[in-house]
């Protein structure tokens, strides 16, 4: 199976989903326990709900691969992306609700977490950095959009409800202060939905790696309760009902993306 899916769009925009992926490889499943095998902690149903994205015309990357085999939002080295905070980790060993992935002593040592590095988390990030870099070079900027979800309830990571649209920009490190109250204000007019900025969810490794405003390369995480688009218990099922209320303020944050960007090629 391919590492990633990629289109290449035609505007100064990369969406990246890379934890939309449900495969696991048949040598690492073996080892896994029951519950690995219903992949809940999947950002499900990413490219549906996105569906806008290639007729709008933006470049697309999504992950293939289970987070459970290697989560590509982690940096490589596995540091913690928030000191003090409970989370999982760059080969996780448990579900977020701390459910073993591993039957016991099947879990990956350090030569099988530097094969699955080299294997799947690699050429995620190669695409990435390639395109940002070609997106920069054509257009004089480039614009990244890291799309999550997650269940609206886990106790492990927040108290209560999640809101229902967390954007993170690394407390205002990743891109540009305008552009962050103009989407920021997208969420505060999204009738019927809550919204956070740089809440318990700031961006991942993606979105603090690869957003270099100095640059002129803007990246932001929109991590997503999945509340608002699908079901999220067994079988997770999409619900076309609520995504067709959530979908135009996706596009509306990509509208501002575009804008921004129109407004400030180098």
């Amino acid at each position: 199976m391919e590492k990633f899916l990629f289109h290449r769009g035609s505007l100064p925009l990369l969406v990246s989903m890379p934890h939309a992926g449900e495969h696991i490889p048949d040598d690492i499943r073996a080892g896994m326990s029951a519950p690995a095998l219903d992949i809940a902690d999947t950002d499900w149903h990413m490219p549906q709900l996105y569906s806008f994205l290639q007729e709008l015309g933006a470049s697309v990357l999504v992950a293939t691969h289970s987070r459970y085999v290697i989560d590509l939002n982690r940096p490589r080295d596995n540091v913690n992306l928030y000191p003090g905070q409970d989370t999982t980790g760059l080969c996780p060993v448990d579900t977020f609700h701390k459910e073993p992935l591993y039957q016991p002593g099947k879990e990956p040592d350090e030569a099988e977490i530097q094969r699955r590095i080299a294997h799947y988390w690699q050429p995620y990030h190669q695409q990435l950095q390639q395109e940002l870099q070609r997106l920069r070079g054509e257009h004089g900027v480039a614009m990244l959009w890291d799309a999550h979800s997650i269940a609206s309830v886990v106790p492990r990571f927040f108290e209560g409800r999640l809101p229902d649209l967390n954007l993170g920009t690394a407390s205002g490190t990743s891109c540009a202060p305008e552009l962050e109250r103009q989407l920021l204000q997208v969420a505060v007019e999204a009738d019927g939905y809550s919204h956070a900025l740089n809440g318990r969810f700031k961006g991942g490794h993606i979105t603090r790696h690869y957003g270099k405003p100095q640059d002129n390369i803007h990246a932001i995480q929109l991590e997503q309760a999945q509340i608002t688009y699908m079901e999220e218990q067994l079988p997770f099922a999409f619900n076309p009902q609520k995504a067709a209320k959530v979908q135009p303020v996706l596009r509306r944050f990509m509208d501002v993306m575009l804008a921004w960007a129109d407004a400030h090629r180098a």
